[in-house]
C-alpha cells in the first residue's frame, strides 16, 4: 500500500511525467491532489500496472481526486529548451491547471525546478512510494500513449502504436530508412540499432 502523503500540513499535489526518453511525440506531466486520507490498494507505479490496469484506473483517478491536470511540451519546443527543461516545464503547466491551489508540491525523480512560493520535495522512485505520484504517472502516461496512437495513423513507418515513440529497434531502423517526421526531437541522436559497441 502506497502512503497518502508525505508530510500533513499543507495541501499536496504529486507530479510526475512521462515520455521523457522517447525520440517522438510530446513530454507528458500530470499533478493530482487527493483527498487527506485517501485510500487505494491498487494504484501504484504505472510501469508496474498492465495498460488494461492503468485505462481501468484513470477514470477512478480523475473522480475520486480532489483535483487534477494534464499537459504536454512539443517535440519542438523539448528541443528549444532541453529535455530535463521541458519535463519540468510541463509539471509547473499541469500544476498551474489545477482547480485546488496546491500548497506542497511532492515530485518523482531527484531534480525539479522549483514552482514558484510553494514548496517540494523530490521522491526517488516516488511513484511507487505514494499515491499521489503514482496517480499522475498513471495520467500522463495514458493521455501520452493516446496521444501516440491518434498520431500513428499518420505515419504507420514508426510503429508508434506499439512502442508510443521509444526508441526501439523498430522506430530506429524506421527512422534511419524514412528520417524523422514533425514529430520527432530533433536534438535525440538516432543511433544504428546493428552497431556493436566493442
Amino acid at each position: 500500500m502506497l502512503l497518502s502523503y508525505f508530510q500533513e500540513e499543507l495541501v499536496e499535489v504529486g507530479c510526475d511525467e512521462a515520455g521523457r526518453g522517447c525520440l517522438a511525440g510530446p513530454v507528458f506531466a500530470a499533478a493530482v491532489i487527493f483527498p487527506r486520507d485517501y485510500y487505494n490498494p491498487v494504484l501504484n507505479d504505472s510501469k508496474k500496472l498492465s495498460e488494461k490496469q492503468r485505462m481501468t484506473l484513470r477514470p477512478v483517478i480523475e473522480q475520486e481526486a480532489l483535483a487534477y491536470a494534464v499537459a504536454s511540451i512539443s517535440p519542438a519546443e523539448i528541443d528549444k529548451i532541453n529535455i530535463h527543461n521541458a519535463s519540468y516545464k510541463a509539471m509547473h503547466l499541469a500544476i498551474d491547471a489545477l482547480k485546488v491551489a496546491p500548497q506542497f508540491i511532492l515530485v518523482d525523480g531527484n531534480r525539479f525546478i522549483p514552482y514558484p512560493e510553494i514548496p517540494h520535495q523530490c521522491i526517488i522512485k516516488g511513484d511507487g512510494k505514494y499515491l499521489s505520484i503514482a496517480a499522475a504517472s498513471i495520467l500522463a502516461k495514458t493521455y501520452r500513449d493516446e496521444y501516440m496512437e491518434d498520431i500513428a495513423e499518420e505515419y504507420p513507418h514508426y510503429e508508434w502504436k506499439s512502442n508510443k515513440g521509444y526508441p526501439t529497434v523498430v522506430h530506429r531502423k524506421a527512422v534511419l530508412a524514412h528520417g524523422m517526421t514533425p514529430y520527432h526531437r530533433r536534438t535525440f541522436r538516432v543511433t544504428d540499432p546493428q552497431l556493436k559497441l566493442f
